[in-house]
């Protein structure tokens, strides 16, 4: 099976923050992976932006190593690493003043798709939109793109949401969240609705619960500084996890179309029960053999922000009722995964006696390391000797089911900047979502800062702390084990 690649038109795209640790690691490497297979076109134009000074040979330089450091089995054609960096050009940029703007304005050609990526800090969003603005860079039809964190609670969310509006148009605003560009993730979209075995079962009538994690080996390392300002809560959960719960538990959209998708996603935020304290854990990873404990990398003995964190949560709709969604993500855990687990219930008589043993469909959706599905399925274990039942996978990985082409799979933000020169914001974040998670977390975050709750200290290397086993065991569930 071989991908089919649509090329997309002739684009003008301004990254600011053009040599940061982003643009150099993702939005670089992956413009020229979707320049190699064909869906750039050679008219198109990418301009760095930011403080440092430098010409556009220098960036062409900064953008060749940073192609060799993170896309270096894309570079054994050298005619084609020169031919994308023939098309990169610089401009030195003062975001809160004037310097810089008169050249880059001269670089944009009005007949083209014309975005503008903000990869800097949220409180430049604003200073940028005004600036593109004023200048007259920006038009109508420009996109600009924003990274999170959008905001760290309810109010810095509206205000950078106001602040984007005064320049801007809902229709031009692309809030990016990479989760929501891995190949697993959309997939996830087209085994609910795309198959008829699957969507009549998605209910609290079949599902006995639903497990979302993302565990990650490392910890803050250089973050420090920013982690302990947010922690897992406003890091991952408010965003990241949030978005996979929306996809999971969203009613099917009239269509496949950006605002009847989000208006599904929203009302299941709108749908969030409060989270009663008993059912949050929050962790902080101890030092161990192979690193420094939370406190000391982020250089703050008495820090009460959490590394871990899992929740039990409820959809309080018809669909879900009764069905709990646990979630938790950490750092320094046993294995980087993220995956999204839907356990189905056993069934209500089994004709087949205790003796042959109990089981359950799982449906294991895996968007990291190994992107793929594995739908467990009961059979008789083979052999004489009466009836026994075992569990064995249906695995679906795409490097093995698509062949090569499963190799080759676009980044998350390949796919992203490619749908933001289409213009389709199926796969980004409405303003209003954002506000509406916010809104469900702000008292979380409140309630366990007022009853000063501290984290639970957990071991490196493993599941997590001891509470958040018991989240589930008191239940009479447990989490999937951490596997790479």
């Amino acid at each position: 099976m071989v991908a089919r690649v649509i090329p997309v038109e002739d684009f003008d795209l301004v990254i600011f923050g053009g040599t940061g640790d982003l643009a150099r690691r993702k939005i670089l490497p992956g413009l020229f992976h979707r320049y190699l297979a064909g869906q750039i076109p050679r008219e198109a134009r990418i301009v760095g932006a930011a403080r440092s000074e430098m010409d556009a040979e220098g960036y062409r330089a900064f953008t060749r190593e940073a192609l060799q450091e993170f896309a270096p089995n894309s570079c054994k054609d050298g005619g084609q690493v020169e031919a994308f960096l023939a098309m990169l050009s610089y401009v030195a940029i003062d975001a809160r003043g004037d310097g810089g703007w008169t050249e880059l304005a001269g670089l944009m050609r009005p007949d083209v798709v014309q975005a503008f990526y903000f990869s800097v800090a949220p409180a430049l969003f604003g200073d940028l939109a005004e600036r593109l603005h004023g200048h007259g860079i920006a038009t109508e039809a420009s996109r600009i793109v924003v990274e999170k964190p959008f905001g760290r609670d309810l109010e810095s969310a509206r205000q950078l949401n106001r602040g984007l509006a005064e320049y801007f148009t809902e229709e031009q605003i692309y809030r990016i969240d990479h989760y929501l560009g891995k190949e697993t993730v959309q997939n996830l979209m087209a085994v609910r609705f795309g198959n008829v075995l699957f969507e009549p079962l998605w209910n609290a009538q079949f599902v006995d619960h639903i497990q979302v994690t993302v565990a990650e080996t490392v910890g803050v390392g250089g973050r420090g500084e920013y982690y302990d300002k947010s922690g897992a809560m406003r890091d991952m959960v408010q965003n990241h996890l949030m978005q996979l719960l929306c996809l999971i538990a969203m009613e099917p959209p009239s269509k496949f179309d950006p605002d009847a998708v989000r208006d599904e996603k929203l009302k299941v935020i709108r749908a969030l029960d409060p989270v009663a304290p008993e059912d949050i854990v929050r962790g902080q990873y101890r030092a161990g053999e192979d690193g420094p404990s939370y406190l000391e990398e982020v250089g703050d003995p008495r820090s009460t922000t959490e590394s871990f964190i899992a929740l039990k949560v409820h959809v309080a709709n018809w669909r879900w009722n009764g069905t709990p969604f646990y979630l938790r993500t950490g750092k320094r855990l046993r294995a980087r995964m993220s995956e999204i687990v839907v356990v189905f219930k056993e069934p209500p008589h089994s004709i087949f006696g205790d003796d042959a043993g109990r089981s359950a469909n799982i449906l294991t959706i895996r968007l990291q390391p190994d992107e793929g599905m594995t739908l467990q399925v009961t059979i008789k274990e083979p052999g004489p000797g009466g009836m026994r039942l075992i569990d064995v996978p249906l695995d679906m990985s795409f490097a093995e089911a698509l062949g090569e082409s499963g190799n080759q799979m676009p980044d998350a933000y390949e796919r992203l900047i490619m749908d933001v020169v289409r213009g389709n914001q199926t796969l980004f974040m409405r303003g209003d979502e954002v506000e509406a998670a916010w809104a469900w977390t702000d008292p979380l975050i409140a309630g366990w800062e007022a009853r000063r709750d501290k984290p639970q200290a957990y071991h490196p290397g493993t599941n997590g702390p001891e509470d958040s086993l018991m989240l589930l065991h008191r239940d009479g569930r447990r989490w999937r084990d951490l596997e790479a």
